[in-house]
């Protein structure tokens, strides 16, 4: 076939999808007034791990799963502005990771707010203000987000759903490397380009920063100042990419939790957080972890963060597979808080198997 043939074909079978694609809206109409006669949710995050998975299962090629996997979450995304318009918190200004993470996540037909830092999006939640927030909680290289972990302690927000990104950082400025005087990121960005600013700068200062956006905006406004971000951050602030994808582990993913008012429910792959302290005594931590144990429940990572009210004592934060509401989860949440001062559940959500 010549190629004007096979461009009429691609026209007619795009006639088609548009055809279909409103058929599918249309049916979503319905399953909003619905949701909204008995109040439920508008994003439900058992039924998006549903929809993606038979997704990826019907796929025979070429395309691959992750191409399917973006369009239909964008027509996710168009169902919620159907249903209700959907406020997401990010940490902002535009341009930062998160706000790179949150549009993969929720698509471009929901509204977004950019927040100064971390413990704004969890206020913001709490408040109501926002229907959802993306906070970043850990790096493959750089280990836990400090300031969202404490935030979990100090909030009533609850996790309904993880992402996550793969990252890559990249200086940028409007003067030479040579004229550099200091360097704005995040604190874990720094830690995740360590090897590579202590080989390439002896003199340069690197000054911490609430956000990789920010450090962009503020690196555009100063003489002799550059920024390590994502490569959106050089296009929406004009800024020049000197150097790209200077992370020390190339493989750099940034994991992601989406936080709301409630969490999800079972969708058969689930994941669970828990945060609990322990009495000061020898081998509290160790009771706690033995009774997932006994349970058979497999536990994917443990982290800390100290009490800020008492010297010396710790609010451990505890990942395992499974979901609050299975029988051997609830029995092991059960017996975990005899050996607790506290324990309280952060959410039950989707696991998530794919990199946005």
């Amino acid at each position: 076939m010549s190629l004007e043939e096979l461009r009429k074909k691609i026209d007619a079978i795009d006639e088609q999808l548009v055809k279909l694609i409103n058929q599918r809206a249309q049916i979503v109409v319905e399953v909003g007034k619905l949701k909204k006669a008995d109040s439920s949710p508008v994003y439900v995050p058992h039924r998006e791990k549903a929809v993606l998975d038979k997704i990826t299962k019907l796929n025979q090629g070429p395309l691959p799963d992750k191409t399917l996997q973006a369009i239909w979450r964008e027509l996710m995304s168009g169902s919620f502005i159907l249903e209700r318009p959907l406020r997401i918190g990010y940490l902002g200004p535009q341009g930062s990771f998160s706000h790179n993470a949150a549009i993969l996540k929720f698509g471009q037909s929901v509204d977004y707010e950019d927040l100064a830092d971390i413990r704004s999006i969890f206020e913001e939640v709490s408040k109501g203000h926002c229907d959802f927030g993306i906070v970043p909680i850990e790096n493959s290289a750089g280990g836990g987000v400090r300031e969202s972990l404490d935030a979990f302690v100090e909030t009533d927000v609850l996790i309904c759903a993880e992402a996550h990104m793969a990252i890559h950082h990249n200086l940028m400025a409007n003067c030479p490397m040579s004229e550099i005087e200091r360097i704005y990121s995040q604190p874990e960005v720094f830690a995740q380009c360590r090897n590579w600013l202590a080989a390439t700068f002896k003199e340069a200062k690197t000054i911490p920063v609430a956000s990789t956006s920010k450090a962009a905006k503020m690196a555009a406004e100063e003489k002799g100042s550059a920024a390590i971000a994502a490569t959106i951050s050089a296009e929406i602030y004009g800024l020049k990419l000197l150097c790209q994808d200077i992370e020390d582990i190339s493989n750099n993913i940034t994991r992601f939790l989406i936080i709301a008012k409630q969490d999800a429910q079972p969708s058969g792959d689930d994941k669970t957080i828990i945060l609990f302290s322990t009495a000061h005594k020898t081998g509290a931590l160790v009771d706690v972890l033995n009774v997932f144990r006994d349970y058979d429940i497999n536990m994917t990572n443990i982290g800390s963060r100290p009490n800020k009210k008492r010297e010396w004592e710790y609010f451990f934060f505890v990942d395992f597979l499974g979901h609050k509401l299975n029988a051997n989860v609830s029995k092991a949440l059960e017996k975990a808080k005899e050996h607790c001062l506290q324990l309280s559940v952060l959410g039950s959500f989707p696991r998530s198997t794919t990199i946005l």
